[in-house]
């Protein structure tokens, strides 16, 4: 059955291994007959500092007002983001603080510690790419920018199942073993 897929590209730069297994993803997906959306953090304009937290409210730009209209829209999302120092790039974090708003993404219930989520219904996989070795990052350093998007971020928000596929280790890969994980992301989309 066809969804509406959102694809969220985390990396700043469109020309990078993440720009391509979004390209991959999407082309993969659009096979299949989804219909395809897809936002490249790198091209908008937004301020990703929400500067006085949950204080007062700080107007979206154009850009966010869109992104959360796509969002909305959504069935399934995908975001694609390198891990850079445990977790995702801070342009993808400044855009999930800026976007994932109380009345948004969830909404505290009044004289309680619970809340509602308010992106119930979706699903979403995270692609990401990383120089530490997969293994690594699992058995060692524990996970924690996985644990960060799956659980206080989406699943905060009602986002599940969220599925995540790491590409690693990027920087001792071979054009072969890229190739390998484009023809994986394709498959994802296909599947999605």
């Amino acid at each position: 059955m066809p969804k509406r897929i959102l694809v969220i590209l985390g990396h700043p730069r469109t020309a990078s291994f993440c720009g391509a297994l979004a390209d991959a993803y999407a082309e993969g997906a659009k096979a299949a007959g989804h219909e395809v959306r897809v936002i490249s953090l790198g091209s908008l304009s937004f301020d990703p500092i929400l500067h006085d937290g949950y204080a007062a409210v700080q107007a979206l730009e154009p850009d966010l007002v869109d992104a959360q209209a796509a969002i909305t829209w959504a069935e399934h999302l995908v975001f694609v983001y390198p891990l850079w120092w445990g977790a995702m790039p801070a342009l993808l974090k400044g855009f999930i603080d800026r976007v994932f708003l109380p009345g948004f993404a969830f909404k505290f219930r009044d004289g309680s510690v619970f809340w509602d989520r308010l992106l119930a219904g979706r699903s979403a996989h995270l692609l990401v790419t990383m120089d530490t070795p997969p293994w690594y990052y699992r058995w060692v350093s524990g996970m924690p920018g996985h644990k960060q998007m799956k659980h206080t971020i989406l699943g905060f928000s009602g986002v599940k199942p969220v599925r995540i596929s790491n590409f690693g280790t990027v920087k001792t890969s071979t054009p072969e073993q890229r190739e390998k994980w484009l023809a994986q992301a394709r498959e994802h989309g296909h599947r999605a």
